[in-house]
């Protein structure tokens, strides 16, 4: 199973486009995962055209995105379990990774999902693969945009970024 991972749009609903790079590989996932601050529900109408989507509200999302997708979930794929949040909540004092982590203490998770930052993250802690795809529209100080494509083969998941230098 490939899934595309992405957070962070920040995308208003006057919004032209998605990023072409973004579009081009998401053409081509089973599953878009969504890790909050979308902004606006015509992301989720955006990326459905590519892909079934779920997601998560991350803290600059209203009403309408927090009732339809919640700010917390854990979902099995093909057996492989794997939690969303968008990470500036519940505050460790350890960065968005230790929010992340704080978030699921205690469940059994082989992936933690997670946003907020900005900034691309992927490293196993204590077996789990923590993974925070960046932003593909709202880089802040990183290099480039980013994505994260997952795959999930043989009960194994791995992950990976995609860089690009334009949001077009």
């Amino acid at each position: 199973m490939k899934i595309g991972v992405v957070s962070d749009t920040h995308m208003s609903g006057s919004a032209k486009s998605l990023p072409k790079a973004l579009v081009e590989e998401f053409r081509n996932v089973d599953l878009i995962l969504h890790l909050g601050d979308w902004v606006a529900m015509e992301i989720c109408e955006m990326l459905s055209q590519l892909a079934p989507v779920e997601g998560i509200a991350g803290n600059n999302d209203g009403a309408e995105i927090i009732r339809r997708f919640g700010e917390r979930k854990l979902l099995t794929l093909e057996g492989v379990r794997i939690g969303m949040i968008h990470g500036h909540a519940p505050y460790s004092r350890k960065g968005t990774d230790g929010n992340a982590l704080l978030a699921f203490e205690g469940e059994e998770v082989d992936c933690i999902l997670f946003g907020h930052s900005h900034q691309p993250l992927m490293r196993r802690e204590n077996g789990i693969l923590l993974f925070n795809p960046g932003s593909p529209t709202d880089k802040r100080r990183e290099k480039q945009y980013s994505f994260g494509l997952l795959e999930i083969e043989d009960g194994k998941v791995s992950g990976r970024h995609v860089f690009y230098d334009s949001k077009e």
